[in-house]
């Protein structure tokens, strides 16, 4: 049984947007409709100073406080009080889920809006980078070292320059979309894919040559918006099957080689009728079925899938 975290207060914030909605569709939708081994769990908030291992003081009491408004809407939200416990709830979120992934080899939370946050301020729907306060709680609890895979449709800027000064931690993007581009470091590699047919064989490469470190977590943060109908970001060409294709790649690739995964559910947004509230559910709810199916006793790799991926 994969333990998958949310509470409500994930889309306590006023502002109506996908990032700060979709958890709590996602949630009903496993009501309704659930995936067998997945298990909603309530996770600890946040205090206050766990933020500080990623993020400037400045910044953090401008979230909790709305003062400077400039700095409180750096994220391109509107503020309001309730946007503290929406990104303490969901940031908390993100650690359990590493922490109980490096104990059930696997877990999850319904969290989005991280990798562009940076040390100082918001970016791009993101308050706080749930993946470097996630990676750095791994880390004190004797991960060793930690590779965050990001899949979303944009760059993870605000990732790469948290955790860039950080020997331990080691980062995998591959992107489709420029926004929050950076020069990557010795410990992480970004790449740009402009070419449907390039996008599953990039992320195999990419996990390929992953291979030569020893992790002891991978953090996984698996955006739908490179879809061809999402309107922020996406490729032409990227489908549903693409997707589907994706995070079994991801989950097989982990647990072939023992490597404890926490999911995250990052990028997603509407374009309706192409894409609405059903639809994006729909993607995201791949990872949560690729997660549970990786998770069962005996799981196997599908023969094809790997073959067609792992010589590339």
């Amino acid at each position: 049984m994969v333990a998958v975290y949310y509470d409500p207060s994930y889309a306590a914030a006023s502002f109506a947007f996908p990032t700060t909605r979709k958890a709590r569709w996602i949630a009903d939708s496993l009501l309704t409709t659930p995936i067998t081994g997945i298990r909603l769990e309530q996770p600890p908030p946040l205090l206050e100073e766990d933020l500080l291992t990623a993020h400037e003081v400045e910044y953090i009491r401008a979230v909790r406080t709305g003062e400077p408004r400039s700095l409180a809407e750096s994220n391109e939200l509107d503020w309001d009080p309730d946007l503290w416990s929406m990104v303490l709830a969901s940031n908390g979120g993100a650690v359990a889920a590493a922490l109980r992934a490096m104990q059930d080899g696997i877990a999850g939370s319904l969290s989005s809006g991280l990798h562009h946050a940076r040390r100082d301020q918001g970016s791009g729907y993101c308050t706080f980078n749930g993946l470097a306060l996630a990676a750095k709680s791994a880390l004190a609890a004797g991960a060793g070292d930690v590779l965050i895979l990001d899949l979303d449709a944009h760059c993870g800027g605000g990732t790469y320059g948290i955790i860039a000064g950080n020997p331990h931690i080691w980062q995998v993007d591959v992107s489709v979309d420029r926004f929050d581009l950076y020069e990557p470091g010795d410990r992480t590699t970004l790449d740009i894919v402009v070419n449907v047919a390039d996008y599953l064989p990039t992320i195999a490469t990419r996990l390929r040559e992953s291979q030569t470190r020893r992790f002891g977590l991978c953090l996984y943060n698996a955006g739908m918006d490179p879809h061809e109908d999402c309107p922020v970001g996406a490729l032409a060409g990227i489908t549903d099957q693409h997707l589907r294709a994706r995070e079994e790649l991801v989950f097989d690739w982990c647990r072939e080689r023992g490597l404890p995964v926490a999911f995250v559910m990052a990028g997603g947004y509407l374009r309706p009728p192409r894409m609405d509230e059903t639809r994006l559910v729909e993607l995201h709810r791949l990872t949560l079925t690729a997660a549970a199916r990786s998770a069962e006793p005996g799981a196997a790799s599908d023969p094809a899938r790997v073959s067609a991926f792992r010589d590339v």
